[in-house]
């Protein structure tokens, strides 16, 4: 249930990730691209509903993703990006946002913010730039999966093998959008080649002196 982008331009877009001269303004520019190349293909098969609408020759029906049906979920703060670009595409779905955080000891993730609406019978679509450990994206399905949705989608720009494997092993059900997957984790479980922090290269935060 794990797609990879095989398309050459979502590969060259993501491989400008990684250069240190992408500002931060190129940076959510770029992530919000690949979020789109990763939405059209994870509902390149959803049914369409016939809605009636007033066209220049007059009032005709045509076919329309059912937005009310989606929730846009976001694991704060390294996906705005992504659900800034895919909520444009889709005004009229909800949002949900959840808040962890990774301890660097333990690299487990630690939930501090829930805010998402009534997910029963919805299509559930995270986004999350980055899939390391997979922790945070395990614990945000597991956490989703408590509110009864009909699907749950999760689209990510860069991921590990080994973060891939546990995703895979947790919720083989999910199915997984992916722009990159790289070679490795580091002994520090960062993503190898990688791209650095997306949080911190999305908003130029500093680390503290």
């Amino acid at each position: 249930m794990i797609y990879e982008l095989s398309n050459p331009v979502a590969k060259t877009l993501l491989n400008h990730l990684r250069e240190t001269k992408t500002d931060a303004l190129r940076f959510r520019h770029i992530v919000q691209e690949l979020s789109r190349l990763l939405v059209y293909e994870a509902l390149k098969t959803q049914t369409l509903e016939d809605q009636t609408i007033t066209t220049w020759q007059g009032e005709q029906k045509f076919g329309f993703i059912r937005e009310a049906d989606i929730i846009f979920v976001t694991i704060l703060r390294a996906g705005l990006p992504m659900i800034e670009s895919v909520t444009a595409l889709f005004p009229n779905a909800s949002s949900g946002f959840l808040a962890m955080k990774r301890d660097e000891n333990t690299h487990q993730s630690i939930l501090y913010y829930d805010r998402i609406p009534d997910c029963k019978d919805k299509t559930v679509i995270i986004v999350d730039p980055m899939v390391a450990t997979a922790g945070s994206l395990c614990d945000a399905i597991s956490l989703i999966e408590s509110k009864s949705p009909k699907k749950i989608i999760s689209l990510n720009i860069i991921g590990s093998p080994e973060g891939m494997a546990i995703l895979e092993q947790k919720h083989p059900n999910v199915e997984v959008f992916i722009a990159q997957i790289d070679e490795k984790l580091n002994e520090y479980k960062f993503i190898i080649p990688g791209l650095g922090d997306a949080g911190d290269r999305s908003y130029n935060t500093l680390e503290s002196s």
